[in-house]
C-alpha cells in the first residue's frame, strides 16, 4: 500500500506580515520623522524571521 503524506499548509507568511505591520506602526508612533516607518518595518521583519526560525521551528511535532 502506498502511504500518502498530507501536505500541511504553510502559514509562515503571517509572521512576516504581522512583523512588518507592527514594525511600521512602532516606527510611526516614534514621531521622529517619516524615515522611521520603513526602519521599523525592517526591524519588524527581522524580528519575525528570528522568531519564526528560532522559536517556532524548534517546536515541530515529532
Amino acid at each position: 500500500m502506498e502511504q500518502h503524506k498530507t501536505e500541511e499548509k504553510n502559514y509562515d507568511y503571517l509572521y512576516y506580515v504581522i512583523g512588518l505591520g507592527f514594525g511600521c506602526l512602532t516606527g510611526a508612533f516614534l514621531e521622529k520623522g517619516f524615515i522611521w516607518v520603513p526602519i521599523g518595518g525592517v526591524v519588524g521583519l527581522l524580528t519575525a524571521a528570528l522568531f519564526l526560525n528560532v522559536l517556532v521551528k524548534g517546536r515541530e511535532d515529532k
